[in-house]
């Protein structure tokens, strides 16, 4: 720490010395010939260039010096010569440090190894850095700090900004995807009334001019059904959720999700829709549809085959075939019991239903790492489902697990608002939601028949990049205030 203090000192030191030689340290706008990935791509010897970035590598050869400037689109680097700025501009490129931002003009070169390189002929300081970069350019070792810090772990950390590059790539792909196949891309509220569309306990505010209380939205789904009834066949919506509820590896109280509604068709056929989706995602962001995990060294953990087509299976069956084929018939007492031998751990509040989705989490959806539509699930799961045409206890959905986890749910869409109202009052009962009337009332004008789906943009980006954590893949994830 006493190290560090000195530096900054002495950064601060070198600021006022540019002030007294008339520079500002904090300089003005600066006109680049575009990105250093774009100035790299005009790259042509002789040409001149103009450029700007941070400053994050420097090797002095005496007279001469070879600097590496980044921005969030790559690296160039930069030679300056003394004779060639002279002694006056010499003094002042001698108070710049490591993380200072600078914009240079120059013309083009390739060094005797071929590395493209700007001969500066004039230099701007644009921004001081009063603090250093992690030391070393080795960046941040604490994976905390990574996210308290994300600009840091962004600067230092080649890797993070590969990931939220890729991140950006999904979202600009997954929009153009579904206008292209005919579906209009809308906003709804994220201040509600009623807290819908999920069963999950919402964040509370209050709205002071209106002396109302209101929810940060869990779910954008029961406006874009309004959209259905007022004739919008196909709708989507790139939206942020609320949900205060635990954080983990998968979870984050704030995470985007693609919701979209398409009426006229069913669970069968948005789940076609998000296998050609996800599949183009992972031709253009991973290259390929075999998707590999790797470790800190490199090394492959994990190999995922998006290969189409993807299996489909029913609950039901899935259940049996982790916790015995008689699993539906035992009493609801042995299947507790089961669950002690099957290291499946329940409480006692749990009803029937959550038993078995306990059962079906632990020992399917946390083991399956290809590709599964897990279909026709128990109707006390999904209140929002349309009900199965042979099977009344079941309701026509999917649930899609890649990589040990949810990526998406997609339903038949119930529109029967009677008994919608019933399957809304029995969640009411054990859950904080109240009925959302207006949507009630939407639907006894008519809602056509039509299949949705939600698609957990952080959870896909795990996925398609390898993040471990859910964590990193948002820029700035929801941390404790840190301890002084």
């Amino acid at each position: 720490m006493e190290e560090e203090n000195e530096l900054i000192a002495l950064r601060r030191q070198k600021m006022e010395m540019l002030r007294a030689r008339g520079v500002a340290p904090f300089g003005q706008s600066f006109q680049t010939s575009g990105s250093i990935a774009e100035v790299r791509e005009k790259f042509a010897e002789g040409a001149p260039l103009r450029t700007a970035g941070r400053i994050t590598a420097h090797r002095n050869m005496g007279k001469s010096h070879f600097l590496d400037l980044h921005d969030a689109t790559g690296r160039i680097q930069i030679y300056v010569q003394a004779k060639e700025l002279g002694p006056e501009t010499m003094g002042t490129f001698d108070l710049l440090d490591l993380g200072d931002f600078i914009g240079v003009e120059g013309s083009c070169f390739l060094t005797k190894t071929g590395e493209q390189t700007l001969k500066v002929h004039k230099f701007e300081v644009l921004a001081k850095a009063l603090r250093p970069l992690p030391e070393k350019w080795h960046g941040l070792t604490d994976v905390e700090a990574r996210y308290r810090q994300r600009y840091l772990d962004l600067v230092t950390n080649e890797r993070s900004r590969e990931v939220f590059a890729k991140r950006i790539t999904i979202l600009r792909e997954t929009r153009e995807f579904m206008q292209s196949r005919g579906f209009l891309e809308v906003e709804t509220p994220m201040l509600q009334t009623v807290a819908g569309g999920a069963a999950a306990e919402p964040f509370r505010t209050h709205h002071k001019a209106l002396g109302l209380d209101l929810y940060l939205r869990i779910a954008p789904e029961l406006y874009l059904k309004r959209l259905l009834v007022g004739g919008f066949n196909k709708v989507f919506e790139v939206n942020r959720n609320f949900r205060n509820e635990g954080i983990s590896r998968k979870h984050n109280p704030e995470f985007t999700m693609l919701e979209a509604y398409w009426a006229y068709a069913d669970f069968e056929r948005v789940a076609e829709l998000v296998e050609e989706l996800i599949c183009h995602l992972a031709q253009t962001v991973a290259g390929s549809l075999g998707v590999e995990h790797r470790d800190a060294e490199g090394s492959v953990t994990r190999r995922i085959d998006l290969t189409r087509p993807w299996r489909r299976a029913r609950y039901r069956d899935l259940v049996r075939e982790v916790a015995g084929t008689d699993w539906f018939d035992l009493t609801s007492e042995v299947r507790r019991f089961k669950c002690h031998e099957l290291a499946v751990q329940v409480s006692p509040e749990m009803a029937d239903f959550q038993v078995t989705q306990q059962v079906f989490e632990k020992l399917v959806e946390e083991k399956t790492f290809d590709p599964l539509f897990v279909t026709h699930c128990p109707k006390e799961l999904v209140p929002l489902a349309k009900q199965n045409a042979e099977d009344d206890t079941l309701v026509d959905v999917f649930e899609l697990i890649i990589n040990g986890q949810e990526i998406a749910p997609g339903y038949s869409e119930l529109n029967d608002p009677q008994i919608q109202r019933e399957r809304l009052q029995h969640q009411a009962g054990v859950g904080p939601q109240k009925l959302d009337e207006d949507f009630l009332l939407a639907l006894e004008h008519g809602m056509p028949p039509a299949g949705g789906f939600g698609l957990g943009i952080d959870r896909l980006t795990m996925l398609l990049t390898g993040a471990e954590s859910i964590r990193d893949v948002i820029l700035f994830p929801l941390l404790r205030p840190k301890r002084e």
